[in-house]
């Protein structure tokens, strides 16, 4: 009877299961006879086996799970298998994702991805707990307090490690190069994100430091220089642009940003994808870096009508902050500093530069990410995060898993083996214009073999035995000690530039006319 009637119970799933998914066929179906055909017909094999596995694991699974979570996760794992970039949010996730942007979050201040089933470190913020402490590129976190990482989805990492401010977090992190794990207690804050910072290092000289790219990026960039020239009294004789360890955001303040210092109409991005408006050429035009926000903030204001394209144009005449920047910022002598932790729209920008041979790059190669992710509000309240296009710089370059050299090769002074770049990650979107190659040992396509039990139990008895070390802190930028800062003065005035290549050499090469365009 017990037999029987799981055996009935089952049966019901299965009929609401297959109910499901022929409905999902049919409304899918009747779409694609709208539309003449135009897209690929459904898989209904795989659809069957969805609806099975559904059906096995309401029927049969140790404890009971509700739909929500079980499709949930199924439309999670849809995303998360197809690049380390897509990626499911749920109401709560989409509304801290909408915090980040505007500049102040909850939590340790960390820019992650998932590799290999841990959380690993792309960049801490700037003055974040995380940075504070010490967290490096290239870091794994392999335990939250007592809960292991392994087994969690990016999104369950995250919640974990936000949380109320004040309250702390126990991390315990795996270095390249390190003998031991790292064990270091973070307390979470509200991450108040500064995106820029700025000062004079010297007479002449002026430094503006782009922790990431938000929704005001490009404008408090703008007030930074006309401020920093005001205490100056006059142009600069060289400009420090910092994107190291800037792990991106939204590709408006890229463009507000580049806009700075180059001529208006100047490309300085392009977009590639299969959607028609995954194509775009983003020029130094204020509808390209000018906010949406911004501008409706502004029609509010002014008691403008928000949908008279009109209306709209004038707002965006008004808003355009670059308008007000001295011209002479567009030929001044410039560097730009990068290194492993500059990503997305940081490469956009140092990118557009060196193609137009506006500004000269020192550091050491970027992180790689030549992807466009678009935020697709979902009407649950939850969201995608799903890859649409590559982008390219104006020469047409992919910056996709290869990154971006930097005119001078200069190492900052640490261990560089712990930097992690696109290409490291698995899955990661290929480089359509070069043949992407992965490391040895290492292939973005195939499985690692799994480790024997015998390995497994070895490995885990040299883990037990190590003790934990401290994080060490990090160089503050533009500081006496900060290798690569110096040497982007050295340029300006027209020193030596030390390059960290074996052997060591010295290459003069002064700002010249070219440069300085």
């Amino acid at each position: 009877m017990q037999a029987r009637n799981k055996y009935q119970g089952f049966t019901k799933v299965g009929l609401v299961c297959s109910g499901l998914v022929l409905g999902l066929m049919l409304s899918l179906t009747y779409s694609a006879v709208a539309e003449k055909m135009t897209k690929p017909q459904l898989p209904l094999e795989d659809l069957r086996a969805f609806a099975e596995v559904f059906g096995k694991i309401k029927s049969d699974y140790v404890e009971p799970v509700e739909d929500k979570k079980l499709l949930s996760e199924a439309i999670s794992g849809m995303l998360t298998g197809l690049d380390p970039h897509s990626t499911y949010m749920d109401a709560d996730a989409f509304k801290d994702m909408q915090a980040t942007t505007q500049g102040e979050f909850g939590g340790l201040g960390i820019e992650v991805a998932m590799e290999d089933g841990l959380v690993k470190v792309v960049s801490p913020i700037e003055d974040s707990p995380a940075y504070v402490a010490g967290l490096k590129s290239g870091d794994l976190i392999m335990k939250l307090d007592e809960k292991l990482v392994k087994g969690m989805t990016l999104n369950d990492a995250v919640k974990i490690m936000r949380g109320k401010p004040d309250t702390s977090i126990a991390l315990t992190i795996l270095r390249k190069n390190e003998p031991k794990p790292l064990l270091v207690t973070l307390v979470r804050a509200i991450i108040k994100n500064k995106s820029v910072k700025y000062k004079i290092t010297e007479p002449g000289y002026a430094y503006a430091r782009v922790t990431q790219f938000q929704e005001r990026t490009g404008e408090d960039l703008a007030k930074a220089i006309k401020t920093m020239r005001d205490e100056n009294k006059g142009p600069f004789k060289g400009f420090v642009l910092d994107l190291r360890n800037d792990p991106g955001g939204l590709l408006n303040g890229a463009v507000g940003v580049s806009a700075a210092f180059l001529p208006k109409e100047t490309l300085v991005v392009y977009t590639e994808g299969r959607a028609t408006d995954s194509k775009m050429k983003l020029t130094v035009n204020p509808e390209n870096y000018i906010s949406h926000s911004a501008a409706n903030d502004y029609m509010r204001k002014n008691n403008l009508n928000v949908n008279n394209p009109l209306s709209y144009a004038r707002a965006i005449t008004a808003t355009d902050y670059i308008k007000d920047i001295p011209e002479d910022i567009k030929t001044v002598p410039m560097v730009v500093l990068i290194n492993a932790g500059s990503a997305s729209a940081s490469e956009i920008v140092a990118g557009a530069l060196q193609d137009h041979k506006r500004a000269t790059l020192i550091g050491i190669r970027t992180f790689g990410k030549g992807s466009v992710q678009t935020i697709m509000p979902m009407n649950n309240g939850a969201a995608i995060k799903l890859t649409t296009a590559r982008y390219f710089t104006p020469k047409g370059r992919s910056i996709q898993a290869k990154g971006i050299d930097p005119d001078y090769l200069v190492e900052d002074g640490t261990d560089q083996s712990n930097n992690i770049h696109e290409a490291d990650l698995t899955r990661h979107l290929a480089n359509p214009k070069e043949q992407d190659k992965p490391k040895d040992g290492q292939n973005s396509d195939t499985a690692k073999p799994a480790a024997t039990s015998a390995e497994k139990e070895a490995a885990k008895a040299k883990f037990n035995e190590k003790k934990f070390s401290e994080p060490t802190a990090p160089i503050e930028p533009a500081s006496k000690d900060d290798i690569q800062f110096a040497q982007a003065m050295n340029y300006l005035k027209g020193k030596p530039v030390i390059v960290s290549e074996a052997p060591k050499v010295e290459v003069t090469k002064k700002p010249d006319a070219e440069v300085a365009k």
